[in-house]
């Protein structure tokens, strides 16, 4: 299993329409062929850091899941959403990968 860990950088008056980015992303993810750890905005101290966290099977089960976002009509609405409110500032990615016996929530997970 991976884990892309996505940091953004959003417009701290947007936090709201981020939520509402973030929220869209429960219903797609899933059914695109990963599994949504989680969204997580700010609430206390840092006002512009917000991240996600999305599981798959492997960085090919990725690649796979990238190239269905590209062409799902629900995912292109979202993109244009959030360009459009201009909610994300700046987005980064890093694959991070569980260490056993530290992660007993996703123990059995599978992105399937």
């Amino acid at each position: 299993m991976v884990v892309c860990f996505i940091r953004y950088e959003i417009d701290p008056s947007k936090r709201e329409a981020f939520e509402t980015y973030a929220r869209e992303w429960a219903a797609i993810i899933p059914r695109l062929g990963g599994a949504l750890i989680g969204y997580f905005a700010p609430h206390e101290g840092t006002n512009y850091v917000a991240f996600a966290l999305v599981g798959f099977e492997s960085l090919a089960a990725y690649e796979v899941y990238r190239g269905r976002l590209r062409t799902d009509s629900a995912a292109l609405k979202n993109f244009a959403y959030a360009t459009g409110e201009r909610v994300i500032l700046k987005e980064e990615r890093t694959f991070l990968k569980a260490i056993e016996g530290t992660s007993p929530h996703l123990q059995g997970f599978s992105s399937r």
